[in-house]
């Protein structure tokens, strides 16, 4: 196994729940059904885990924000791909997904390392 990429992102929780107060259809475009209901500190934390699983894929014109989305197993949350971000994932020989969010202070944090 080999890396393949890392991303890395950080956002601003207030700022981002701004965002989604301003903007009531911006939830249901960035996020599955499953998301939606989240609080904004973890809403934050999971857009930057798709802004960071972008990252990695050099950020493909085309990437529906549908077909990436955060779940979560029995060791904590795990990163599901279909569609856009699957076919880009393939295409980079990409076999495994690493995540670590966290947020602290305002920020949410997250990176991703993608191997083969």
């Amino acid at each position: 196994m080999a890396i393949i990429g890392i991303g890395v992102d950080v956002v601003d929780i207030d700022r981002f729940e701004r965002q989604l107060e301003r903007t009531p259809g911006l939830r249901d475009r960035l996020f599955v059904p499953a998301e939606r209901e989240l609080n904004a500190r973890s809403l934050a934390a999971r857009f930057a885990a798709k802004e960071a699983v972008a990252k990695v894929l050099g950020a493909p014109a085309g990437m529906n924000w549908q077909d990436c989305w955060i779940g979560l197993d029995s060791s904590g949350p795990t990163i599901q791909i279909t569609g856009t971000v699957l076919a880009v994932a393939k295409d980079r020989g990409v076999r495994k997904w690493h995540l670590s969010m966290s947020h602290d202070g305002g920020i949410a944090t997250a990176m991703v390392v993608a191997e083969s």
